[in-house]
């Protein structure tokens, strides 16, 4: 057995033993008992460079935070906020899902590519069909190998460039949807450890996002046809196993009327909200702000936007098309959507406690004021502090499938870290979602690794394991490449990461320079009540 296979059984060992997440989390928070236990006993404290508040650690174990675990639990899980923003997206997306058209015009765009752009087409559409949640990995992938085959190419290196842009470029995006409004909910709470005011935008990582297309759309497009394809064969229409008939039938007229009936409604859509934003007196525009800052309203509304979006569109697209025959039916759709969204809402209320946990501890802050100030003692360029971030993502991404799972543990600790070295939050998030990303095709741990060997050998049943790693290794390579050059290069260029959004992170000035420490904010025996009492309040 060489290396590489001895490496790879390694990895699935251990990440077979992992507990699930909802377990993972239980240890977490169990630790985190402990430890707060040891830094209240030791008097562990730090200044926040912030504000100039000192900052001590808090037994979990105190009458105060027992009182807020057991007694506010409901609003501890209430007030968690990716759950609310997440609901709120699922409402309008169940309903553009279960209609049809998000499938329908995912199949409508593969296929009518013409031969030529068909790899980018596939890609992009890929990338863009996260709005569709899971539905993607069971639509996308499977069809771009029956595109693919249409065109006389090789099944399977359509359906590697399928799985290569919807797992591997999870990161990338034209729009955001509810996959942005789950990460960045997450990040908020994480940055209101050092800035109580921080606002994060479901629109954050938006012009990032969209980077991550532009730049992973022609690595996938060569690896596809200049080595993807090659190494895989000749292909032969009569050795390829039975495909369904109704993937590769063209659109009907009642689809097409349901499209056009959709695309009228998104552009309805986005002709009102601009209506709305430009009137005098939006409720869109804070005119007392500072001028980047004036549209953090409209940034803030996306949520709704998007959620009203796909219902409409979606209710449109089923009227057009027939597969709506009542107002019943949306009502059914959202419930189905919801149903789905069970396994998170158990995951997300021990995720909810963690993060709060995390907060009334203390540690994150106190953990991210030492960090700092250590990390800035070695002087690293900020742009390799960030690759930092990509790396680690991606050592965790071997063994834990949710994104919002690694995120939630992750967000406390370097979010505030990377705040007090200058590093807004929307940095620091898009670092980690790259990394998250890259590697989802390299792992055979990945959920959805099973059924994507599956739709290989309905083409090829000799396919193996071994064979699809090979297969999708050279995409995650070079994504892991690319992604440490992009993640470096947005920060060196300074960068927009979205609308108002930029790389750095400048906090408000402290009341006084004198309440600050001269190491830079590490605090040594707590200091004197006095001390907390000067401390400016936000």
């Amino acid at each position: 057995m060489n290396l590489a296979a001895r490496l790879l059984n390694t990895v699935e060992r251990i990440g077979n033993r992992l507990p699930d997440p909802v377990f993972l989390f239980l240890w977490l928070i169990l630790g985190l008992v402990v430890l707060s236990l040891v830094g209240a006993g030791l008097g562990w404290s730090a200044v926040n460079p912030v504000t100039g508040e000192v900052l001590q650690a808090q037994s979990l174990l105190s009458p105060a935070n027992l009182e807020r675990l057991f007694i506010g639990m409901p609003r501890t899980l209430a007030d968690f906020p990716p759950l609310g923003i997440v609901i709120t997206i699922i409402y309008g997306a169940s309903v553009a899902e279960r209609t049809g058209l998000f499938s329908t015009a995912i199949r409508g765009a593969l296929l009518n590519a013409p031969r030529f752009i068909l790899t980018p087409i596939v890609v992009i559409t890929g990338m863009v069909s996260h709005h569709a949640s899971d539905a993607s990995y069971v639509v996308v992938i499977p069809l771009a190998a029956v595109i693919f085959a249409a065109a006389g190419r090789h099944p399977l290196a359509g359906l590697a460039a399928g799985f290569a842009a919807v797992s591997g470029g999870y990161a990338g995006n034209l729009f955001p949807g509810a996959s942005d409004a789950l990460i960045l909910g997450i990040t908020e709470p994480a940055a209101h450890l050092i800035d109580p005011s921080y606002a994060v935008s479901i629109a954050g990582n938006w012009f990032f996002i969209v980077g991550v297309v532009i730049v992973f759309t022609p690595i996938v497009w060569f690896l596809t046809d200049r080595v993807i394809e090659p190494r895989l064969g000749a292909w032969s229409p009569h050795d390829a196993a039975p495909v369904a008939a109704e993937e590769k039938t063209p659109l009907t007229a009642a689809e097409k009327r349901g499209l056009a009936w959709a695309g009228l409604t998104i552009l309805a859509m986005i002709a009102v909200w601009a209506a709305v934003t430009f009137l005098p007196g939006s409720p869109f525009v804070d005119a007392d702000a500072e001028p980047e800052q004036r549209f953090n309203p409209l940034y803030r509304s996306l949520v709704a936007f998007f959620a009203l979006t796909f219902f409409m569109a979606g209710a449109a697209f089923g009227a057009g098309s027939g597969s709506i025959k009542s107002h019943h039916d949306l009502v059914r759709m959202m419930r189905e959507g919801i149903s789905q969204l069970a396994p998170y809402i158990v995951l997300a209320f021990f995720a909810a406690h963690f993060v709060a946990m995390f907060n009334w501890s203390g540690l994150g802050p106190i953990l991210a004021v030492n960090a700092a100030a250590s990390l800035r003692e070695l002087a690293l360029p900020t742009p390799l502090l960030l690759i930092m971030v990509v790396l680690v993502s991606c050592i965790f991404d071997l063994f834990i499938g949710s994104a919002s799972a690694k995120w939630s543990a992750l967000a406390p600790i370097v979010v505030p870290m990377f705040m007090l070295l200058g590093i807004s939050p929307e940095m620091t998030t898009a670092a980690y979602r790259m990394g998250d990303s890259v590697t989802n095709i390299a792992t055979p741990l990945m959920s959805y690794f099973p059924l994507i060997l599956t739709f290989a050998q309905r083409w090829d049943p000799r396919f193996g394991l071994g064979s699809l790693m090979a297969t999708m290794l050279p995409y995650a390579g070079a994504f892991l490449v690319a992604g440490l050059i992009m993640v470096a290069a947005w920060v060196a260029l300074d960068l927009p990461l979205g609308p108002g959004v930029g790389v750095h992170y400048e906090p408000p000035p402290p009341a006084t320079a004198s309440q600050l420490p001269a190491d830079g904010g590490i605090a040594g025996p707590a200091a004197p009540p006095q001390a907390a009492a000067a401390a400016p309040t936000r």
